[in-house]
C-alpha cells in the first residue's frame, strides 16, 4: 500500500502553501503530491487568495521538489484543448525529470464553468470529449519521433502533427481515470487507464466499481494485473480523542462522520481502515488534506501509519 497527499487549492492556497506540503510530503516519505484542478470554491469558505492552475502549479513543483511524483486528481477535460494539454503535461514531465501523471476526467463542476466563461455541454458530450481527448493525447506521445499523428475526431481532429514534445517517461506518463460511472468510465479506464481511483467512495461500493473496470479489462483482452487500484479519502488522524476533534474542527466536519467516510481516528484505526481498503484491492491511498497549514498531521500519519504499513 502506497500514500500520497491530495489537496484542494480551490479552497484557499498559495502557491507557497502548496509548495510547503509537498516538500514535506517529500521530506515524509510519501509517493506522491496531487492537486484537485478547479477554479471555484466549494462550501462554506472564502477560497482566497482565489484559484491557482493546477499545471502551473505542477510546473513549479517540478524545479521546487527533486523526488516526489506529481500529478492531478482529476484535470478537467472541458479547461483544455487535447494538443496543448498533450504539450504542457510533456513540458512539466520533462522539467521534473520524469515524475508527472495525468488525473483527467469530464469535469462536473457547472459553477466553476459559467464563472470563467467555459463551455460546459451535457454529461454525454462530455463523456465524448474525453474520449476523443484520451485517444489525442496518447496518439501525439506513443508517436514515434519522426513520424506524423493524424485523428479523424469529432471534436478534436488532428492533421499532421509533429506529435513533439516527448515526455520523459516511457511510454507516456501515468494517466489516472476513475470514478462511479458504471458503462463507460469502466471502458475508457480498460483502454486508457494506468491507474483507476475512486474517490470518497465505501468499501462495498469500491468492490463493486473495481470489479466492473475488471471485467471491462477482460473483455478487451487486457490483465486486469496491468492496472494500479486506488482509492482518495479524507483524512483526520491525531494521537488520541482530543487531537482528532481538533483537527476535524478545523476542516468543519464531525470526528464521527469521518470515520465513517474518510480515513480517521487514531493511528490504530487509519491503520484499520487502510487495511479494509487493501482488502477491497486497492494498492494506494491519496489522503485528501484540507488543512494546508497543519504540516504536523502529514508528518504523524509518516512516522505512525506509513511506517507501520
Amino acid at each position: 500500500m502506497e500514500l500520497r497527499i491530495f489537496t484542494e487549492p480551490q479552497q484557499g492556497a498559495s502557491y507557497d502553501q502548496l509548495l510547503a506540503v509537498a516538500r514535506c510530503a517529500e521530506d515524509a516519505g510519501y509517493g506522491a503530491f496531487f492537486r484537485s484542478d478547479h477554479y471555484l470554491k466549494m462550501g462554506d469558505v472564502s477560497g482566497d487568495p482565489g484559484p491557482t492552475d493546477a499545471w502551473t502549479t505542477l510546473a513549479g513543483l517540478a524545479r521546487d521538489t527533486s523526488r516526489i511524483r506529481l500529478g492531478t486528481l482529476m484535470t478537467a477535460a472541458t479547461f483544455r484543448l487535447p494538443g496543448p494539454l498533450a504539450i504542457t503535461v510533456a513540458q512539466v514531465d520533462q522539467m521534473s525529470g520524469g515524475r508527472v501523471e495525468l488525473g483527467i476526467g469530464t469535469g462536473w463542476y457547472a459553477d466553476e464553468h459559467s464563472a470563467y466563461g467555459i463551455p460546459f455541454p451535457a454529461l454525454g458530450e462530455r463523456f465524448d470529449r474525453l474520449e476523443e481527448q484520451l485517444a489525442v493525447i496518447t496518439g501525439l506521445w506513443d508517436t514515434p519521433a519522426g513520424e506524423r499523428f493524424r485523428y479523424d475526431g469529432r471534436y478534436y481532429p488532428i492533421v499532421d502533427s509533429p506529435a513533439l514534445p516527448k515526455p520523459v517517461q516511457q511510454p507516456h506518463p501515468p494517466i489516472l481515470l476513475g470514478g462511479m460511472g458504471p458503462k463507460r468510465t469502466p471502458r475508457l479506464a480498460a483502454r486508457y487507464a494506468d491507474e483507476f481511483n475512486l474517490p470518497f467512495a465505501s468499501v462495498p461500493d469500491t468492490v463493486a466499481q473495481f470489479d466492473r473496470v475488471r471485467a471491462a479489462c477482460t473483455e478487451i483482452g487486457r490483465d486486469p494485473a496491468q492496472m494500479i487500484w486506488s482509492n482518495a479519502l479524507v483524512l483526520c488522524c491525531g494521537r488520541d480523542d482530543a487531537e482528532v476533534a481538533r483537527r476535524a474542527a478545523a476542516i468543519g466536519r464531525e470526528p464521527d462522520e469521518l470515520r465513517a467516510n474518510g480515513v480517521a481516528g487514531t493511528p490504530a484505526e487509519v491503520l484499520d481502515t487502510i487495511g479494509r481498503y487493501a482488502e477491497a484491492g486497492s494498492q494506494r491511498i491519496y489522503f485528501q488534506v484540507l488543512d494546508l497549514s497543519d504540516l504536523a498531521h502529514l508528518e504523524l500519519v509518516a512516522s505512525e501509519v506509513m511506517a507501520k504499513l
